[in-house]
């Protein structure tokens, strides 16, 4: 098959991987700059140009869109699912994804368990807001942040109220989260292809840090998850539509709560923790729901 990887950086770890694993497999792999695409949008012949030409076709197209061009990268993965090109992510799984408030409400919807979550606009609105996810200590999270930045732990009630205060008049939008004590400063991320969690890593917050992002110094270990957090990861996907996703989880007292679901994990926390070849597993899905499969020779007659 001729995959295309639509990717800002073709150095990133899992870039790279995803391009080993599908030469190793047999197929060709070209890595796309997901900026550098632009579109022909008709009725009848729907293309994608590509630094001064017509991209040639692709059996099937992996997105590794980064959060901050979102916007024009799902444009450009609208276009190839237009023009019939399968995707292991589609641009509404992605869209739904990266809202996080958006993403809540709907794994909310599905019955999932969440860490308690407050939404507001009035400054007036505040000590409510506060009292509504069991007071301090709170998680203030940025909707937009990405890897950790713009989350802030607020140790008193009176810090919630300054920080939020900040980022409303800010005009940022923001989300507040009861702050689970017991997790002790680690997550859970299971790795989800198709309907199966293939890997799952722990990751533990540095000293005297509460996020534990690999990217903020935190460390990954191989963790067995349980029956409970298995399904749980698996709904979360799903409910997203996502048929590749990194879902984060905490252990809380009342089970697994969910944290996010990311529709681009990268590869490297979890291929080695876990020495698992995770961009192999991404290859095959992709062999076996890209290709249509093929019909079966008449039988002769009599």
């Amino acid at each position: 098959m001729h995959i295309a990887l639509l990717s800002r950086n073709r150095n990133l770890y899992s870039t790279r991987r995803l391009v080993e694993a599908a030469e190793q497999r047999g197929h060709t792999a070209r890595v796309v700059d997901t900026l550098r695409c632009y579109m022909s949008i008709t009725s009848h012949h729907p293309s994608i140009h590509y630094k001064g030409e017509e991209i040639e076709p692709f059996d099937a197209v992996i997105p590794r869109i980064g959060s901050s061009v979102t916007f024009y990268g799902c444009a450009v993965l609208r276009q190839f699912e237009m023009m019939g090109t399968y995707v292991i992510n589609d641009n509404v799984s992605i869209t739904r994804s990266r809202d996080k408030l958006r993403s809540l409400q709907l794994l909310s919807r599905k019955g999932l368990g969440l860490p308690i979550t407050g939404f507001a606009h009035s400054p007036d609105d505040i000590p409510d807001l506060i009292t509504m996810v069991k007071g301090a200590p709170l998680v203030i999270k940025l909707l937009e942040g990405t890897q950790g930045i713009g989350v802030v732990l607020a140790e008193t009630n009176q810090a919630a109220e300054s920080v939020i205060q900040a980022f409303m008049g800010m005009k940022a939008n923001i989300m507040v989260q009861e702050y689970i004590k017991e997790a002790r400063g680690a997550d859970i991320r299971c790795l989800v292809i198709g309907d199966k969690v293939v890997a799952s890593m722990k990751r533990q917050a540095a000293e005297g840090e509460f996020r534990s992002n690999l990217h903020r110094g935190g460390t990954a270990s191989v963790i067995r998850i349980t029956p409970e957090e298995r399904s749980t990861a698996i709904r979360a996907a799903k409910a997203m539509g996502l048929r590749v996703a990194g879902v984060d989880l905490l252990r809380s007292n009342h089970g697994p709560v969910i944290m996010e679901v990311n529709s681009s994990p990268g590869l490297f926390g979890i291929e080695n923790a876990t020495g698992k070849d995770i961009a192999g597993m991404i290859i095959e899905h992709i062999e076996k729901n890209a290709v249509p499969p093929r019909k079966a020779p008449p039988k002769p007659k009599g």
